[in-house]
């Protein structure tokens, strides 16, 4: 399901760590991020993906040993959108109905 800040399971590429941290790698449609797992599949937001800590993510990715640039070209296809979370906004047919009996 799409979540505008949460991170979900359907968006981690993999585990990594990160000194004493275990975290994940994750992606969405402005790149990757480091994540804390504590947020994984939570009905709350991510601070991780919304805040500005992804000024310096491609050289964090990097130093594990990792390309940053050819992971998001690879795993693009993981990027969920809006409009594919299932989520769509619901009509009143009531409204709808008054909408078009005044044409």
């Amino acid at each position: 399901m799409y979540s505008r800040f949460g991170t979900n399971s359907a968006m981690v590429l993999r585990a990594v760590t990160e000194g004493d941290n275990d975290l994940l790698l994750a992606i969405d449609e402005k790149g990757l991020y480091l994540t804390d797992p504590v947020y994984l599949d939570k009905p709350k937001a991510d601070p991780n993906r919304y805040s500005g800590v992804r000024a310096g993510m491609a050289s964090r990715i990097r130093s594990l040993g990792l390309d940053p640039e050819a992971l998001f070209q690879e795993n693009r296809d993981r990027i969920l959108k809006a409009d594919e979370g299932g989520a769509k906004k619901k009509i009143n047919p009531l409204k709808a109905s008054k909408r078009s009996m005044g044409k």
